[in-house]
């Protein structure tokens, strides 16, 4: 691979939390120069986030550091002279500004499409909010919580008995991040070849309903609304989780000849035979009596042993893994997933031995390499006597009058 991607693209981050820094997090894995505009002595929400309260009062949460590796801060007060000038300066030079404020803040501080586009035609502005910068939504406060309730998400997770579930991570923030990296990604394709920049209004809560597939198409086209299903696929059987010998085993047997296979090496052939389970529809009509069968014989073997059988014959099926277990893959090793950089001013996490923190990549190997965070998360304002520099070298004036 020759330099990456978006080696050159500038990029103005002005976002906190989670979902702008998670799409500017993968612009700078995809190479692009992210610099992060703080409020000065405060900062990146995020920076006091996670379970740590040493790392948190250092400004340095866990939740700062997964999403911020290999960016750069600066402090600017946008609301007095000198900082609305070095933010101008940087606005006219940079290819991408990116923000998820409330819908219509950064207008209201002076800076709507029109003025940014005025100050750079060809900047491609993207906006991230829970509900779009229009519609009678539009301003109502929104978290990842209150976009997955909104959104249908929590009404088909988890059980006829346990639904409406929170899934176990903020989703509707990926979902818009990487929705609002995708597009920023496109308009700058685009303005190769038109010169033209863009702005960018991305709805967390559209992205959402975008992102829940089959949920929401099923019911558009064929009127028949999703409902809670646990961890059974409602598209087919047998598929969702099974009972092994030492614990749970997911098991995708989705097509015919996936079912018949699974069926053979379990010791149960004649399921195939079973007017109740022949044929896919049948099975779905059928699938409790179905997974108690099956249930019967996969007790007799590891889930581990089932994984491996089960799988070296097309028979999509794996372990239920914890986290901790998940991150120790040799899979995810084998590919350069994870790498390790250090704390922000050399700073120690709890123990005082260590002195660098895990961060995940983006899953995408460029010419077989995996792309890396170019260093660690910035303390607070790190770059601000760089600020001069910074303007050199994204080719704005150096000077910044008071």
């Amino acid at each position: 691979m020759q330099g990456r991607p978006l080696d050159g693209i500038r990029v103005l981050d002005l976002t906190n939390v989670l979902a702008g820094p998670y799409c500017s997090y993968h612009l700078m894995l995809l190479g692009a120069d992210v610099v992060k505009i703080e409020t000065p002595g405060r900062g990146d929400l995020a920076r006091h986030l996670g379970p740590d309260p040493e790392l948190n009062r250092a400004g340095i949460g866990a939740s700062f550091l997964a999403q911020n590796a290999g960016k750069k801060s600066v402090e600017l007060n946008l609301k007095d002279l000198a900082g609305q000038r070095a933010f101008e300066k940087l606005v006219g030079v940079a290819d991408v500004l990116l923000e998820n404020f409330r819908a219509g803040v950064l207008a209201r501080m002076g800076y709507p499409w029109e003025r940014l586009h005025e100050l750079n035609p060809g900047l491609v502005y993207c906006a991230i909010s829970g509900f779009g910068q229009t519609g009678p939504m539009s301003q109502a406060p929104a978290y990842d919580q209150i976009i997955q309730g909104l959104s249908g998400m929590m009404s088909v997770t988890g059980t006829a008995e346990t639904a409406p579930l929170r899934v176990g991570f903020p989703i509707a923030d990926t979902v818009g991040g990487l929705t609002a990296a995708l597009s920023i990604s496109a308009a700058l394709a685009a303005r190769a070849r038109t010169g033209e920049g863009v702005h960018l209004d991305v709805s967390m809560l559209e992205a959402s309903l975008s992102s829940m597939g089959w949920a929401v198409s099923n019911y558009l086209v064929s009127g028949v609304a999703p409902e809670p299903m646990g961890d059974q696929n409602s598209t087919a059987a047998p598929s969702g989780t099974f009972e092994a010998a030492d614990g749970p085993l997911n098991i995708a047997a989705n097509r015919q000849e996936q079912f018949e296979t699974l069926c053979r090496l379990v010791g149960r052939e004649d399921l195939v035979l079973d007017d109740r389970f022949a044929e896919r529809e049948a099975r779905k009509a059928h699938r409790v009596e179905l997974n108690t069968e099956l249930n019967r014989a996969l007790r007799s073997r590891s889930a581990q042993e089932w994984e491996q059988i089960l799988s070296a014959a097309g028979v999509p099926a794996a372990r239920i893994l914890t986290v901790p277990q998940a991150v120790e893959l040799e899979q995810v090793a084998s590919r350069g997933f994870f790498t390790d950089v250090p704390l922000p001013g050399g700073a120690a996490l709890p123990g005082g031995n260590v002195s660098t923190a895990r961060v995940s990549g983006n899953g995408v190997l460029f010419d077989g390499v995996p792309l890396r965070p170019t260093g660690p998360a910035p303390a607070l304002g790190a770059d601000n006597a760089r600020l001069p520099e910074l303007f050199t070298r994204w080719g704005a004036p150096a000077e910044v009058t008071s």
